[in-house]
Order: C-alpha cells, then sequence, then structure tokens
C-alpha cells in the first residue's frame, strides 16, 4: 500500500513504500527526501492529490457538470456553485476527473459564517432541529435553546434501526420495504446521503418495476414539481438531503387512513440533527406517519465509529447477512458513534472561530478605514499624516545610533526625493548641521509644500478622488497579501503542538506582528505613491460618486489633459497627459490598453 487512510480523522498518510514511489516518479535524489524544504511545494500536491482519490467522491462530495467540478453540500445535497476547495484541492481533484485544472484562486476576503452572524446587533432564529447543537449555539452565539411543544400532538411512529452486514442486504431490505408500502397505498420518502446511493437504489427500482421520482443536485430544477406530487398514495421518491429541509409534504386523498407518508433512511448521517430533518417530513401537524433506517456495516460511519461492537454482537447471535438486527443497544451505539461525530466537528468549527477572530480584529480596522474611504470623507490629513509618519521613519532609518556620529544626509535627501518624485526638494547642504528632529521638521515641511504644488496642479477635487483611489488600491492589494499570509501562517502554526506550545497563542502573537507590519507597509505604499499617482486619461473610469452607490449614478473624472487620444494623436507625439513621454510608449502603449485600474 502506498498510502494509508484514516476515516475516523478523515486524513491520508503516505507509507514509507508510497514515499519511495513517490521519489522515483519525481526524480528526486537518493541523497534528499521528498520532505526535505526544497520540496515542500511538491510534498503539499502530492498528499492533496491522494487525498482527492481516497477521500473525496464522485456524485457524493461533488459532481462533474460541464468539464466542472461542483461541490455538493454534504448537509443539503444542494450544488455550492462559485465554491471551490482551497489549498490546492480543488485543482487534485480536476486532475483526478480529467477535467481542466483551473487556476488557483485568490481570497480577497474572507469571515466565517459565525463571524458573519455576531455582527447582527441582535441574533435569533428558528428550527425544529436545535436541540442537539444547544450547547455550540451557547457557546458561540451565547444564544439559549428554548423547546417549543408541537401545534398538535405527534403521532409518528418512529421504528428502530435495522442494521444488516453488507451493503447489499440493505438495499434489497430497503427495495422491499419500499414495495410493501406502495402496495398499502402509502406515500414514501427515501432519503440516501449521496447521489450515488440514490441512483443506485433508482436503478434496483427501475428493475422490480415500481415507479418513482429522483430528487437530488442533478434534477435540482425539478425540486418543486418532485415535492409536490410526493404525498400522494403509491409514489415514491428518492432523495438527497435536499427534501430533508423544510420541505412540507401535502398527503393525497386516503393517505392518512393508509397510515401517512413513510421515511426510509438508507444511512444514518454523522450528525443527528439531518436524520431529525429526513424523520421530520412525516407526521407534520398532527397527521401520521413512520419511519425507519436501514443500516449496514459498510456504511461510512458505522465503519469509522462502532462496527466493531456491531460485528461482535452479530457473529456471537450466529446472524447470516440477510438477517437484520434491531437492537436497543444497537441504535445506543449508533447514536454515541453520531455524538462523538458532532462533538469532533463542533472542536473543529470552535477552534476555527477562535483564529478567525484573531483576523476579525484586523478585519474590523481595515473595513471601518475603507469604509470611511467610500462614505467620502476627506482623506486629505489621513494622506499627509502617512507622509509625516513615513518621513519620521525614513529619518531614523538613517540616523546613527552612536551620539557622535554624523547621520548619513545624503541618504535621507535621496529617501525624501523618492517620496515626493522631485530630484529638487532638497540638497544635502540644507539638511546638513540639523539634529534629527529639525530635519524631520524641515522635511516636513517640504512634503507639505510639494503636496499643495501637486494640488493646486490637479485641482483639489481631482486631488480628493486620487487619495481615495490610491488609498482603496493600497489597502485591498496588501489586505489579500495579509489574508494569504495569515492562512500560510495558520498553517505552520499548527505544528507548534509538536513542541507542547499552544498553536493558537503563536498564531495570536505573530498575527499582531503582522498586522503591525501590514499598517506600516499601507502607510509606506500610500506615501510614496501619492506624488506620482494621476488619473490616466486614456482609461479614465466613472467614479462612483461618495454616497451614490446604491444609486448607480456615476460621473467622470475630470480630465486634466490638453488633448485626448480621440482627437488623432500621433505615435510619436507627446503623450496628452503630460508625461514628457511619446504617445506609443505612455497612454498608448498596448500595456495601457490592458490596464483597468483608473490610477497608474
Amino acid at each position: 500500500m502506498h498510502y494509508e487512510v484514516d476515516l475516523k480523522q478523515r486524513s491520508v498518510t503516505l507509507t514509507e513504500e508510497g514515499i519511495d514511489r513517490v521519489e522515483q516518479l519525481l526524480q528526486i535524489p537518493d541523497t534528499e527526501s521528498l520532505y526535505d524544504e526544497r520540496h515542500s511545494d511538491k510534498t503539499h500536491f502530492v498528499e492533496q492529490a491522494v487525498k482527492a482519490e481516497a477521500l473525496f467522491q464522485r456524485d457524493k462530495d461533488y459532481i462533474v457538470r460541464d468539464g466542472e467540478v461542483i461541490i455538493i453540500d454534504e448537509f443539503t445535497g444542494r450544488q455550492m456553485e462559485g465554491r471551490r476547495y482551497s489549498e490546492g484541492l480543488h485543482q487534485a481533484i480536476e486532475a483526478k476527473e480529467g477535467v481542466r485544472v483551473q487556476r488557483e484562486t485568490i481570497t480577497q476576503a474572507t469571515i466565517t459564517f459565525q463571524n458573519y452572524f455576531r455582527m447582527y446587533d441582535k441574533l435569533a432564529g428558528m428550527t425544529g432541529t436545535a436541540e442537539t447543537e444547544a450547547e455550540e449555539f451557547n457557546l458561540i452565539y451565547g444564544l439559549e435553546v428554548i423547546m417549543i411543544p408541537t401545534n398538535r400532538p405527534m403521532v409518528r411512529v418512529d421504528m428502530g434501526d435495522q442494521v444488516f452486514r453488507s451493503e447489499e442486504a440493505k438495499f434489497k431490505a430497503v427495495s422491499r420495504e419500499i414495495e410493501q408500502m406502495v402496495q398499502e397505498g402509502r406515500p414514501v420518502l427515501v432519503g440516501t446521503t449521496s447521489i450515488e446511493t440514490s441512483e443506485r437504489l433508482s436503478n434496483m427500482l427501475r428493475r422490480t418495476g415500481v415507479k418513482h421520482e429522483v430528487l437530488n443536485a442533478k434534477q435540482h430544477e425539478r425540486e418543486a414539481a418532485i415535492v409536490a406530487g410526493a404525498g400522494q398514495p403509491g409514489a415514491v421518491t428518492i432523495a438527497t438531503n435536499m427534501a430533508g429541509r423544510g420541505t412540507d409534504i401535502v398527503l393525497g386523498d386516503g393517505v392518512k387512513e393508509a397510515g401517512g407518508l413513510h421515511i426510509v433512511g438508507t444511512e444514518r448521517h454523522e450528525a443527528r440533527r439531518i436524520d431529525n430533518q429526513l424523520r421530520g417530513r412525516a407526521g407534520r401537524q398532527g397527521d401520521p406517519g413512520s419511519s425507519r433506517f436501514y443500516l449496514s456495516l459498510d456504511d461510512e460511519l458505522l465503519k469509522r465509529f462502532g462496527s466493531d461492537k456491531v460485528t461482535s454482537l452479530m457473529e456471537r447471535l450466529g446472524m447470516d447477512d440477510e438477517t437484520p438486527i434491531e437492537h436497543g443497544m444497537i441504535s445506543k451505539t449508533i447514536e454515541n458513534s453520531q455524538t462523538k461525530v458532532e462533538g469532533h466537528n463542533f472542536d473543529l468549527r470552535k477552534h476555527l472561530v477562535q483564529y478567525d477572530d484573531v483576523v476579525n480584529r484586523h478585519r474590523e480596522v481595515i473595513y471601518h478605514e475603507r469604509k470611511k474611504i467610500l462614505d467620502g470623507e476627506n482623506m486629505r490629513e489621513n494622506t499627509l499624516e502617512m507622509v509625516h509618519e513615513q518621513i519620521e521613519v525614513m529619518v531614523a532609518a538613517n540616523w546613527p545610533e552612536e551620539d557622535h556620529a554624523d547621520p548619513d544626509y545624503e541618504r535621507v535627501q535621496q529617501a525624501f526625493i523618492a517620496m515626493v518624485n522631485d530630484r529638487n526638494a532638497v540638497s544635502v547642504r540644507e539638511l546638513e548641521g540639523r539634529d534629527e528632529d529639525e530635519i524631520v521638521g524641515f522635511l516636513i515641511e517640504k512634503a507639505d509644500e510639494a503636496y499643495a504644488r501637486r494640488e493646486a496642479d490637479m485641482t483639489p477635487e481631482t486631488m480628493r478622488q486620487i487619495e481615495r483611489l490610491v488609498m482603496l488600491q493600497v489597502i485591498d492589494r496588501l489586505w489579500i497579501e495579509h489574508l494569504t499570509t495569515m492562512d500560510d501562517m495558520r498553517q505552520s502554526a499548527g505544528l507548534q503542538a509538536f513542541a507542547q506550545r499552544d498553536p493558537l497563542q503563536i498564531y495570536r502573537r505573530e498575527g499582531y506582528n503582522m498586522f503591525q507590519r501590514l499598517l506600516q507597509n499601507i502607510q509606506y505604499d500610500v506615501a510614496h505613491q501619492i506624488y506620482k499617482a494621476m488619473l490616466v486619461p486614456a482609461l479614465q473610469k466613472p467614479v462612483v460618486e461618495p454616497g451614490e452607490a446604491s444609486m448607480g449614478n456615476q460621473r467622470p473624472v475630470q480630465r486634466t489633459v490638453r488633448k485626448t487620444a480621440e482627437e488623432k494623436v500621433g505615435r510619436n507625439d507627446p503623450c496628452p497627459c503630460g508625461s514628457g513621454k511619446k504617445y506609443k510608449q505612455c497612454c498608448g502603449s498596448p500595456a495601457a490598453a490592458r490596464r483597468t485600474a483608473g490610477v497608474s
């Protein structure tokens, strides 16, 4: 075996034989290892490829439609358009299925559902299956779960689980159960955990001549029509979790007298809530109904948890493949297994929220500043404050630590000239003889003068637009880089557990340092771009006026040129933007034509 699969942890590990095989395929020298730092990218891709092969199943975790891999939500059974697995896993699945491998997506913004919901001032909800998740609602949201009695007495009969040795025997029993219910004139809703299972059962019923409908992510367009007829006498509906959520199946004539809707579950979900949702399709508003789950030792939940106990019990009782076991201990074992999985999944979600809380504090600061820009606040003072602080940093970086050493006046001069984009901004002679504070004050005065001249040339209105555009572009670009870096650090922080250190504490500390660097980088980039940025006339795009974004009112950016490209500027003529370059090398270049931003 080249790899080992841990179903409980849903992880895959390469064996020694597998590592040797990979090193051979990748032509890694004998003196090196797959897990050497220089091969870290290859190691990651290999691990994701093996994970895609061993853990992710077509028509269960995803479908392939029109040459595209689409994720299936395991809880709702619905297609998750536009969602992609991260860290190269989606690309590995695309390679596995032989479809076009798309580029890795770049995270431009991220927030967990938990922190998204916690942004609301008031939070409440109503569901019929919250009881099993009461602890999570309390710990994450501070919400208490209150049980409200049903409007009418519940008369649905929930029969015990029947467990078979093999999956084949289980599906034969399910088929017989469906046929019997159809003969009694009762409608049947069959719940499956995957598209693959629903289609397998559909083929079995087709061979026995039982008419039925299939509702899964592939037939989601027909969902309303299928559900509308699911309560008629003798109707059989095979569905994934899609039909188990908030769906009211109206019973046809004579169905109540026959016993109501019968629910057949072909497998236990790892969350009890999903099983309860499926059962809850029957017996609504005091209607009669019944439910039963059919399981086998080949089911994923039983393979991951508790199959040994069930197998030993079957062996002690001397039961064959075709004979089911129905026992309170079995149901209790299955429920305990589900509780374990729910606890494990809750720990993962809680862990995710704890990590996201770190980024959430960064997010609140960045989005607050970004909102001020979008709301049209005057950014002049903010911009100049960044310029002033950068001058302090610039001077401090070139000032000697020794008391009697001379500062590097020339380096200070060159750094200042590079920032304000004016080679005549200041001379070394003007700096000599001043102490650190005096130089900082002198350069701030010079920077303000240069800014005032630029504002007069561009007009104050245009300068306000440039300030907002520069700030937005810098913040957005560096925020995306920050998210990627934080995600990478989170992966590496997990390794701290091997050194008996708390990964979360490491992540918090390093995250704070990285956020301080982000703020410094934003300040540096704004200060160094604001003296150079200008509106590109050939590509001027309408700028949404502050406060009018929701109305769609837009007006063009004010032109600051003597000519426009439409006036037949020659390729060798001076560019009308005033850069001093030829038109073909500036706004008339192919690169400028492809550019989409409004600021250069």
